[in-house]
């Protein structure tokens, strides 16, 4: 029978990440393209205690719950939130099946057809994903290393009238850029002004190479709640990247009115998140020594991300630039302006390496020449020999029908 598929299906695209990990699967091949954490550093033992502790209390563990989440560990995450500058409490709050259901569940309620979007140039894949699948009108903010200008952003609010702005300001997916303090405050401003919401997806935030005090700026979140006037900022965040992926927990922060609307949204969706995973989470946040395992997290990946680099300009390819990120799990690579990384891809995977071309961060003239490394995930004794199979790769692409003229792979 022939399936009739809905506009909204058709709306629907595969995300380039997880078709590049399907192709590697169960091969030979390091792979630097997922946004994976370590799985050398999970804390089985303390997670394995929590699941146990959970599962022991009562049996309400195993029952249905709440759809903005498990109350206690809402009011967890409010102190450890407004111990970051945030100030919330937990029924500013509701629990997510991670931050990409946040995401989702925030479309969903907010955009029509057509509505206009503002991101960041390169932004997140998934989120263009979703905002596709809701069929926005997807315009870009031209960016540096500092954040979104805020000339650029200004015309873009005053042609587009767009219903939300989009941004992952803290060590970016898939840039690894910070936004610094006064492009934050001037965004935040400028979207008051406007009456434009801004989504802050902030999974990365914790992930911090400096540890010294001041090292960072706040949040959107911190600055819009101790600003004056309304509050425009909407905030996300995730266990995936702290604690595991596997626990699928999220949270988004706004004001009481628009938590109803999505906890209608997540009932429909999918009643709520997991009660066992939420349970075993606020036993862990009681029991475990979360900042020290951050912290211990933080010190190993700026560890890769220096390998990494170390590596990227020892192979001194001509044109070439990055800069280090300063925490996250993503370092950006700029080629010489004849590479097209989609076409490099192939060449790589035959030589035993992978990465996510940057070419599908983009929703508007997207750069080919790019191209995203994630150090989190591969283990540091494998580091060099990722680096030395992409650069036989680009010297064999270099040599191929596919580039317009030669590119130097000293």
């Amino acid at each position: 029978m022939k399936i009739s598929f809905s506009t909204a299906a058709d709306h629907l695209g595969s995300s380039a990440v997880r078709e590049i990990l399907k192709v590697t699967q169960g091969k030979d091949i390091i792979s630097l393209a997922g946004g994976l954490p370590g799985e050398d550093l999970f804390p089985m033992q303390a997670v394995r205690d929590a699941y146990n502790k959970a599962l022991s209390a009562d049996t309400s563990a195993l029952q249905y719950g709440l759809t903005e989440g498990y109350l206690p560990l809402r009011e967890q995450l409010a102190a450890r939130l407004t111990g970051q500058g945030i100030s919330v409490s937990a029924s500013d709050m509701i629990l997510t099946t991670g931050s990409q259901q946040a995401l989702d569940l925030l479309c969903r309620i907010l955009l029509n057809p057509g509505d206009a979007v503002l991101v960041e140039a390169p932004t997140y894949l998934a989120a263009l994903q979703v905002l596709g699948s809701y069929r926005a009108d997807i315009h870009t903010v031209r960016s540096d290393e500092h954040g979104m200008l805020p000339d650029h952003l200004e015309v873009q609010l005053r042609i587009r009238r767009p219903k939300l702005l989009y941004a992952v300001p803290t060590f970016n997916n898939p840039s690894g850029a910070t936004w610094s303090r006064e492009r934050r405050e001037q965004i935040v401003d400028l979207c008051r002004r406007y009456g434009v919401l801004i989504l802050e997806d902030n999974p990365y935030g914790e992930i911090t190479f400096d540890d010294s005090p001041g090292a960072y700026p706040p949040t959107l979140a911190a600055i819009d709640r101790s600003g004056e006037g309304e509050s425009c900022v909407i905030y996300t965040g995730t266990f995936s990247k702290i604690v595991a992926p596997g626990v699928r927990t999220g949270w988004i922060i706004g004001p009481p009115e628009l938590i109803r609307v999505i906890t209608k949204a997540k009932q429909a969706a999918d009643l709520h998140s997991s009660t066992i995973d939420q349970r075993a989470l606020s036993e862990l946040l009681q029991t475990f020594d979360l900042e020290g395992h951050i912290r211990l997290i933080s010190y190993e990946y700026h560890s890769r991300m220096k390998l990494l680099s170390g590596e990227l300009a020892y192979c001194n390819w001509e044109g070439t630039h990055f800069l280090e990120p300063r925490g996250g799990m993503f370092l950006w690579l700029t080629l010489a302006e004849p590479v097209n990384t989609a076409q490099l891809l192939p060449y790589a995977v035959e030589q035993g390496v992978a990465f996510v071309p940057g070419g599908v961060f983009y929703s508007e003239q997207p750069r080919k020449n790019t191209m995203r490394l994630n150090f989190t995930h591969t283990p540091p004794e494998l580091m060099q020999t990722a680096v030395q199979r992409l650069d036989k790769a680009l010297k064999i692409y270099s040599q191929s029908e596919e580039i317009p003229q030669q590119i130097q792979a000293n």
